[in-house]
């Protein structure tokens, strides 16, 4: 026997589809038209001419279907933007006096928020598709979409000076996903600006990796020179990195709505141990199986072992701590070029350290 609707979804499926997200464990939920803003086309063109997309080379062979959500799927008429909240308990950026510990981002120390959030959006879509009819997609930073841009136009909150989505309530801890569907929901308005002159998270960023407020280049971003540079990491910007072996959370983190931001409730963002301030000389030592099995359901194994270990020797040469000397020493015959490269500038950093510590200079 079919269910009867219920009032509110009579009224507004939005409401009905609002409840059940948050019951599948959503924190937030928007509704967005599909489609995007001329300005955001307009960004999404001037970051690509820029070159600030470092060696991301597919953001701009995917711009066309990046910059229009019906280029991705014509059929779809609205966007239902989930977010889910990963805050931490406590202010991450303590742990980046850590010396001889890696810095991992809050982001990836549970399990891998895609997994998390996939399965469950998948679940909701067919829900929304039994009550409602339609057909939807589901996408979570795994496609060509602007899913900041699209969370921006609804009542989720608005794009701050450091590019990531802020909510009031929230923070800036949010991950997002997206269900296009072929149902035509009313869209929100979109939340308004509450930046106002604040700019905390420009000024803390490490390598100025911020020329304008709005604007990020990330060639001197540190999550994607942790994450997604595929080379050596530019010397000039590796002291900055200090302790970080996968991403940043400064700009994140600082943020003044944080404060309205509650620790997540979602059990698998909660951090596993391992990942909260490990050793760098053990991560140092990992080899491609070991480092498969340390990062097993984490963000973290999307870098390889042979990216990871280069950030961690990077770590090491910043940590003046002459006791992981040997770590840096080992990996100087690596099979890897950009682990050797890294180890051969850790050793140089610490030497010199220590010679100018012995000398009293």
């Amino acid at each position: 026997m079919k269910r009867a609707p219920r009032k509110a979804e009579l009224l507004d499926p939005r409401e009905a589809v609002r409840a059940e997200a948050q019951r599948r464990g959503f924190d937030a939920v928007g509704f967005a038209p599909a489609s995007l803003p001329d300005a955001a086309r307009a960004d999404l063109r001037a970051f690509l001419a820029q070159g600030l997309h470092g060696d991301m080379g597919w953001m701009a062979e995917t711009e066309a279907r990046r910059g229009d959500p019906n280029a991705l799927w014509p059929e779809a008429r609205s966007v239902i933007v989930l977010a889910a909240s990963y805050a931490p308990e406590q202010d991450p950026l303590a742990e980046l006096a850590q010396s001889d510990r890696g810095y991992v981002s809050v982001y990836a120390r549970g399990r891998d928020y895609h997994d998390v959030m996939k399965g469950r959006m998948k679940g909701l879509g067919q829900w929304v598709m039994s009550r409602f009819g339609g057909s939807f997609k589901v996408f979570v930073d795994t496609a060509p979409v602007m899913e900041k841009p699209l969370a921006a136009q609804t009542r989720l909150g608005w794009q701050g000076k450091h590019t990531v989505l802020v909510s009031r309530q929230f923070g800036s801890w949010l991950f997002l996903g997206e269900i296009f569907t072929t149902l035509a929901l009313e869209p929100d308005e979109p939340h308004r600006d509450h930046c106002g002159r604040c700019r905390r998270c420009m000024d803390i960023c490490p390598t100025d990796a911020f020329p304008a407020p709005y604007r990020l280049d990330v060639r001197r971003c540190i999550s994607y020179l942790t994450i997604e540079h595929e080379g050596p990491i530019p010397e000039e910007l590796r002291p900055a990195i200090g302790n970080r072996v996968f991403g940043c959370d400064d700009c994140v983190a600082v943020c003044p709505w944080n404060s309205f931001a509650q620790a997540a409730r979602e059990m698998a963002f909660a951090p596993r141990g391992a990942l909260r301030g490990p050793e760098l000389a053990r991560l140092a030592a990992l080899d491609d199986g070991a480092f498969r099995a340390l990062f097993a359901a984490s963000p973290v194994k999307r870098t390889g072992r042979d990216r990871f270990v280069r950030n961690v020797l990077v770590a090491i040469g910043n940590s003046g701590e002459s006791a992981l000397l040997p770590a840096a020493r080992a990996r100087l015959d690596d099979a890897s070029f950009i682990v050797r490269d890294a180890a051969q500038w850790a050793v140089q950093r610490l030497e010199a350290a220590g010679a100018r510590q012995e000398s009293g200079s």
